[in-house]
């Protein structure tokens, strides 16, 4: 009877310590945090490739669902080889220009400006939208299409500068960077906000030309 007891308290604490060695995903931070999951998958429009899913929850009308990543130019900047067949670059109200390509040329420029920009153990900026495993699940934004006669849009485009207080140690989720940082200015961030609610299941679509400044 003793051993059996002994083993059975054994078995209690290790199951307890599995329990609390349990490391979350990004994807399940993001559902405890704000009530759903996003990912890329196949679009539901025939012609669109890509496209982002709500996968899991609820996401209510008015809230942050995606976040546009890429290398932020301003208008005197040189971008013309980086454009060159590139479906990603988001153009902004006053002209600043977002690349949102994860591949080519694209690719090694914000990964250049990421690394230059690291302030000692610091990452200023995600690098991981670059890659299959993100750590800032909501880093999709480049992939979300527009909206069609069949499709209406259910989110939209809002543009924020990242204020100066915003804590370093929190840098490294966000999936921007600046081409030069010789010029003072803040960090250019484009979020995606819904429209109304959106439940598990459907597909983010957008209005390439409704952005709120």
């Amino acid at each position: 009877m003793e051993l059996v007891t002994v083993d059975q308290n054994q078995s209690e604490v290790n199951s307890c310590n599995h329990q609390s060695q349990h490391v979350f995903s990004p994807e399940e931070v993001l559902f405890n945090t704000l009530g759903f999951s996003i990912t890329r998958d196949r679009s539901s429009l025939v012609s669109a490739g890509t496209g982002v899913f709500v996968t899991k929850g609820f996401v209510p009308k008015g809230t942050l669902v995606s976040m546009y990543p890429g290398t932020v130019y301003r208008k005197h900047e040189p971008i013309f080889f980086q454009s060159l067949g590139n479906p990603f670059i988001f153009r902004c109200i006053d002209g600043i220009l977002i690349d949102g390509n994860d591949r080519g040329l694209s690719r090694s420029v914000y990964r250049s400006c990421s690394r230059r920009d690291q302030l000692g153990p610091f990452q200023m900026s995600d690098e991981s939208w670059l890659t299959s495993a993100l750590q800032n699940p909501l880093a999709v934004g480049q992939y979300v299409n527009n909206c069609s006669h069949e499709k209406a849009a259910n989110v939209c485009y809002q543009e924020f500068d990242v204020p100066e207080y915003f804590p370093v140690e929190l840098k490294q989720y966000l999936p921007n960077i600046v081409y030069s940082h010789e010029i003072d200015s803040h960090l250019r961030c484009v979020v995606l906000v819904t429209l109304r609610d959106i439940k598990q299941g459907e597909e983010l679509f957008s209005n390439y030309y409704t952005v709120v400044n």
